[in-house]
């Protein structure tokens, strides 16, 4: 695996675990959903994503399809979260998390999918 993919996987497993975390068990995060006027339930099916998420990026270090699954799926939540913050027109310091973690993602995604698919 190169380099740049396994530092890149660990950086958003560790995120993605702790953000994860906290949108299940954080008092400012459900603060936090409920600004973005989203219920527990929708607050609790991200952060069980997150954690999936992260595991499925973890387990890609072994097996690169399910990196790229998790990769891409976690991008597609990061897409999402930054389209709530544009629709409650939070500042670019506020939507700035959601968009770079979106574009770490889509890189993961092109790294996983480019060690999936290289030649053995």
């Amino acid at each position: 695996m190169p380099t740049n993919l396994l530092v890149l996987s660990l950086l958003l497993a560790i995120s993605f675990l702790f953000y994860g975390y906290n949108c299940l068990y954080s008092p400012k995060m459900a603060t936090e959903f409920i600004r973005f006027g989203l219920t527990k339930s929708q607050r609790q099916g991200t952060g069980v994503l997150q954690i999936l998420g992260a595991l499925g990026i973890l387990a890609g270090t072994i097996y690169p399809g399910i990196g790229l699954a998790a990769a891409v799926g976690l991008s597609v939540l990061m897409l999402l979260g930054f389209g709530i913050r544009l629709k409650i027109r939070d500042s670019f310091v506020q939507s700035f998390p959601s968009f770079l973690m979106l574009v770490l993602n889509l890189w993961a995604a092109f790294l996983f999918y480019e060690f999936w698919m290289a030649p053995a």
